[in-house]
């Protein structure tokens, strides 16, 4: 598999994230089959702001609930977006995480 068809795989799974839901790095490598690629899922993450459609980036979080990739967003744009969705953040760490966790392991079909 490619770099780029890895990245929208990745892409393809983190817009089926419902909304006041998120999912993590290593949950999203995990259901592409390659556990120990978590970090290329961030990478994705980090260019999918080139793209020219919108992925809802802000939903994917560190396997611990913190905001690890709000530098990408530009201030607190990530966490706004996540409040906006019902998610509630305090210190770049999402409250109740296992209650708004999404594992596309358990809610997806391969």
């Amino acid at each position: 598999m490619t770099k780029e068809n890895f990245f929208e795989n990745v892409y393809e799974v983190v817009k089926l994230i419902p909304k006041g839901k998120v999912t993590s790095y290593g949950a999203i490598a995990a259901y592409l089959g390659v556990k120990s690629s978590s970090r290329m899922v961030g990478w994705a993450m980090n260019h999918c702001h080139t793209l020219e459609y919108r992925i809802p980036a802000h939903r994917v979080v560190n396997r611990n609930g913190l905001l690890t990739g709000k530098a990408h967003f530009g201030g607190e744009r990530m966490r706004e977006l996540l409040e906006k969705e019902g998610i509630m953040v305090e210190k770049d760490q999402i409250m109740n995480f296992e209650s708004v966790f999404w594992d596309p392991s358990k809610e997806l079909i391969l």
